[in-house]
């Protein structure tokens, strides 16, 4: 009894010792599903990450994409990120793709419409008209005594006056503007003018052009019959005795050839007819009339209010060089050197041996230190053939980064505030069939650009810097 009660306890202690050593062990199905867990945590993890990526890469894409759409093809992504920085030395092939982005609070109040190409000041020739450019100062000329059909003897401007009652299409004649190639028609479309309700008188050039003119510019003209043209009718009345109604234009030229010698300002009165009484009037080029060059550009129907930019052409800045304004100088000091400033004539370094104000440059390695003197103390040679004489053959000195239409000149320069004001100086020329050259630049001053200290500024070409 005894050994098997022993035998039985010790059976319950080994028993008892075995299970006391088992190692607990984590079910399979739970190891499973442990796993399971860290994968899909994972894959949620890696999901945000890409998440988020995306959505740096789409803030990126979005501004690139809004830069290329209202900036044009030469925004860059590092300028939209970093802003924008003045560049020199760029020569752009297309001014309508250049950089047009500033800081609109750091921008001169600017008595001319502007647009800024690369920190740069430019005209805004989409909102510039003849009408509202207007001069800043008086002056007068008189011409040399020759007889040109259609030639005023003087030339008259004060300020506050319009540069459109003061200059005359072949002041412009061979610029960037091209003028001369608008018809009545073209500028009418622009303008939204009626010609209908125009009178001939409102258009200048008639004043002293002949039937022959007439029939030379306007298409079609001399196979019309006399009769049927009214002023016509009566200019040739007037001057031969005969209505010649069913004879055409160029009949009644062949018969009488005094037609060809006689102004029709003098014979018939202008404001009785309708402007489109003459028909084919609105087709024939301006520079097609002869003498047009002569026309005051107000006395031109509607071209007055023809915005720049609707031009057949329009200038297109010369950035090959921007510099910045670094010191502008008062007129106290004098043996000024490195000029970069002049005129055609005379060249673009021309020094002031006198005291001169002008501005010094900074920028690039080429243009900093070179001086641009200002055209209220020195004046310089220009102007060529007859009307080179005008104004004892001077004019302000300048740069021509616009193109020859205007000549930009360094006027005011106040030191205590760091700024300058500069004017458009224009010249008058006469380049048809009697050629008497183009005066000197000195038409104006026509209020342009104001600079402060680092303000961009275009320089053109060409440009070299004197050395010693």
């Amino acid at each position: 009894m005894y050994n098997e009660n022993l035998t039985s306890n010790n059976q319950i202690l080994d028993i008892t010792a075995e299970v006391t050593a088992i190692v607990p062990v984590r079910a399979a199905s739970q190891e499973t599903t442990h796993n399971k867990t860290n994968r899909a945590l994972e894959y949620r993890m890696e999901k945000f990450n890409n998440l988020r990526y995306l959505m740096v890469a789409g803030l990126i894409a979005g501004l690139a994409l809004h830069g290329l759409i209202r900036f044009g093809g030469s925004y860059n992504i590092g300028s939209l990120l970093f802003g924008e920085k003045a560049v020199a030395q760029t020569v752009p092939s297309k001014y309508s793709n250049l950089n047009t982005s500033i800081d609109k609070t750091k921008q001169t109040k600017q008595p001319v419409a502007t647009k800024y190409v690369n920190g740069a000041p430019t005209p805004d020739w989409s909102s510039i008209t003849f009408k509202n450019m207007k001069f800043g100062g008086a002056g007068s000329v008189e011409f040399p005594n020759i007889k040109n059909p259609g030639m005023k003897e003087t030339r008259i401007w004060s300020a506050g006056q319009s540069l459109a009652e003061v200059m005359e299409l072949g002041d412009f004649e061979a610029t960037e503007f091209n003028i001369e190639d608008f018809t009545l028609e073209d500028i009418a479309s622009i303008t939204g003018i009626n010609l209908k309700n125009l009178k001939l008188s409102d258009f200048e050039t008639l004043n002293w052009q002949t039937l022959e003119d007439l029939a030379e510019a306007i298409p079609n003209l001399e196979d019309s019959e006399v009769g049927a043209i009214p002023p016509i009718q009566e200019l040739v009345t007037k001057v031969t005795g005969s209505t010649a109604s069913y004879q055409t234009v160029g009949e009644v030229l062949d018969n009488y050839p005094e037609l060809g010698e006689v102004e029709l300002g003098k014979y018939i009165k202008l404001d009785k007819y309708k402007l489109t009484s003459i028909p084919g009037i609105q087709d024939a080029q301006l520079k097609d009339f002869t003498n047009w060059q002569n026309t005051t550009i107000s006395k031109v129907p509607g071209l007055a209010d023809v915005p720049f930019d609707q031009f057949p052409s329009v200038p297109i800045p010369d950035v090959s060089f921007i510099g910045k304004v670094d010191l502008p100088l008062g007129s106290l000091e004098s043996g000024r050197w490195k000029s970069i400033s002049g005129s055609y004539q005379a060249g673009f370094n021309v020094p002031c041996e006198k005291k001169c104000g002008h501005i010094e440059v900074s920028g690039s390695d080429t243009v900093t230190g070179a001086q641009w003197m200002s055209g209220k103390d020195q004046n310089v040679k220009g102007g060529f053939g007859i009307l080179g004489s005008l104004n004892g053959g001077k004019e302000p000195t300048g740069r021509h980064p616009f193109g020859k239409s205007f000549k930009q000149v360094i006027w005011d320069i106040n030191e205590a505030d760091g700024s300058i004001t500069t004017a458009m100086f224009f010249r008058i020329c006469k380049r048809g069939w009697v050629d008497l050259g183009c005066s000197p630049y000195f038409i104006g001053p026509v209020p342009f650009f104001t600079y402060r200290e680092i303000d961009p500024i275009i320089l053109g070409t060409p440009l070299t810097v004197p050395k010693k």
